[in-house]
């Protein structure tokens, strides 16, 4: 019975994202015929499907994997043209009501059309490509040892692997580098599923240059999991001096816990309350758990400040709408009673590299403990 649902499901969508596919590929061929008098639907056809399915074909052979990028931006074209082709349809409907010839209409909202997506295209890189750093001050009535203050730099979801590569990379060890913080943290999905784009590209090399008195540490993200290679990214991340915790506590500087959750995705990984049995709560509970959905869990047992990433806070907008309802704290700072919660909407991207409604971003926290 549950493979019936499945074969049902798969079947629903399949049909859903094909019919959506010819939705966009004849908007297309009607605005290539009366352009340029194009004669050749077959060869259309061909490259048109040939780009819609390159994120899948791209996940067949390590050798065509400049597909998968080049369908992470086909996702774009998709999203946007949901959201531009009716209303270029619309207006096309209208305007033959109108003196205009059908097919001057057809060419006029064509060419709008493509001058939208080269702006929605080139704000959306700037946006994924040229970070902001926010900052933040919050006190926490605790304090331990002789520290009295402490600054954070907190980046997630950088995403290293094709399109989020080396010179992205270096953008963030500069900032980093800039901020002078204390202590670094990387709240999960540093590396776009599988490590081999990383290694081969040698990006450890520049990654190590993140330094800081306290350390580098680290979680792992759905990604990690989803590349099925976690024992070789931890292996590259030990040899560039980046902690990554996997449902580990540690007291650092004698002045602060530092909690690191395994990502949702592992269903076995250790509650709140496991996790912070028996510790020390004299001490200030600083916690990474990539994916924000247990606020609530670790208010209720006592963390003070907790990191998170995973929602890109939509990352292509009008997405941001649908992680606000997923999530109590979608992107940005919540207060919730003694917990300082911070969402990350990430320093990489998923899939298109593009950022509609918000900026890659590296997180700088100074906390002053008192």
């Amino acid at each position: 019975m549950n493979q019936l649902k499945r074969i049902a499901q798969f079947g629903f969508i399949f049909v859903l994202f094909n019919s959506v596919l010819f939705y966009i590929g004849w908007n297309g061929w009607e605005w290539l015929r009366v352009a340029f008098d194009v004669q050749n639907p077959l060869l259309y056809s061909i490259v048109f499907v040939l780009l819609s399915y390159s994120f899948v074909l791209g996940r067949l052979s390590k050798y065509v994997a400049v597909l998968r990028s080049v369908g992470y931006v086909w996702m774009a074209v998709i999203q946007y043209g949901l959201i531009l082709l009716p209303i270029a349809d619309l207006a096309v409907l209208l305007l033959k009501w109108s003196p205009v010839q059908v097919s001057s209409a057809i060419y006029f909202v064509g060419i709008s059309v493509i001058v939208l997506f080269a702006i929605i295209f080139a704000y959306g890189l700037f946006n994924a490509y040229i970070p902001v750093v926010r900052k933040y001050q919050i006190q926490v009535p605790k304090k331990k040892g002789s520290r009295t203050s402490l600054r954070l730099a907190v980046a997630s979801d950088m995403h290293f692997g094709r399109l989020s590569g080396i010179s992205h990379l270096r953008r963030l060890v500069e900032k980093i580098t800039a901020i002078k913080p204390d202590l670094i943290l990387l709240p999960g999905d540093i590396i776009d599923d599988e490590p081999e784009p990383f290694i081969e590209k040698n990006m450890g090399s520049i990654m190590s240059q993140l330094k800081a008195p306290l350390g580098v540490f680290g979680v792992l993200g759905n990604h990690e999991y989803y590349g099925g290679k976690i024992p070789e990214f931890i292996e590259q991340m030990n040899k560039i001096n980046i902690t990554i915790m996997t449902d580990d506590r540690l007291t650092i500087g004698n002045s602060f816990q530092l909690i690191g959750r395994k990502d949702k995705t592992d269903k076995e990984r250790k509650t709140f309350k496991e996790l912070l049995t028996d510790i020390d709560r004299s001490y200030p509970i600083i916690a990474m758990d990539h994916q924000p959905f247990e606020l609530k869990q670790a208010q209720e047992n006592g963390v003070d400040i907790l990191f998170s990433g995973h929602t890109h806070r939509g990352q292509m907008a009008p997405n941001h709408l649908i992680t606000k309802k997923m999530y109590e704290l979608d992107w940005g700072y919540l207060k919730k009673e003694q917990l300082h919660a911070f969402v990350s909407s990430g320093f990489g991207f998923w899939g298109p590299p593009l950022r509609i409604g918000g900026r890659s971003e590296i997180l700088q926290i100074d906390v002053i403990f008192i």
